[in-house]
């Protein structure tokens, strides 16, 4: 490997952090009061990934804390962006369902973002943008496939 290998791939995730912070407070100045990051993040996953999923499973994917997902569960729930219900398949766990109003504040932010996104659009060719997703995708997948293995085991 070439020396400037290893600072390469670290300069590269230090960039993606970077946008990750900017876009984190450009949606959480876009959400009510109260809401932060996490709490869309949880809405997303249930209309990206799938309703009904239990807290356990929940945090698993986000790989925080169970207690951390409850916390942020009972934000949403307060605000009845979710619901939880008893899991018909075992009595002892719950299951998170949007509620309408959840789906309308996702789609309300997102909505958002896309007329914030308009600066951006003017800014870059959307090809060369469309061009970098399967390379992130694809890097995501590899780092998701291999996020519970021990470090150096292949």
């Amino acid at each position: 490997m070439p020396d400037h290998e290893p600072t390469l791939i670290f300069e590269i995730f230090n960039e993606i952090g970077i946008i990750e912070q900017l876009t984190r407070a450009s949606l959480e100045a876009r959400l009510p009061d109260g809401l932060i990051a996490p709490h869309f993040t949880v809405l997303n996953h249930l209309t990206r990934v799938k309703d009904g999923q239990t807290p356990l499973t929940m945090a698993r994917a986000f790989q925080v804390p169970k207690t951390s997902m409850t916390h942020t569960l009972k934000g949403l729930l307060a605000r009845d962006l979710v619901e939880i219900r008893a899991n018909p398949d075992d009595g002892r766990s719950k299951q998170v369902w949007l509620t309408q109003a959840g789906k309308d504040l996702r789609a309300q932010t997102i909505t958002d973002l896309v007329g914030d996104s308009m600066d951006l659009i003017k800014a870059f060719d959307l090809n060369r943008l469309a061009a970098i997703k399967p390379v992130l995708t694809e890097l995501r997948i590899f780092l998701d496939e291999r996020r519970n293995k021990p470090h150096g085991v292949d």
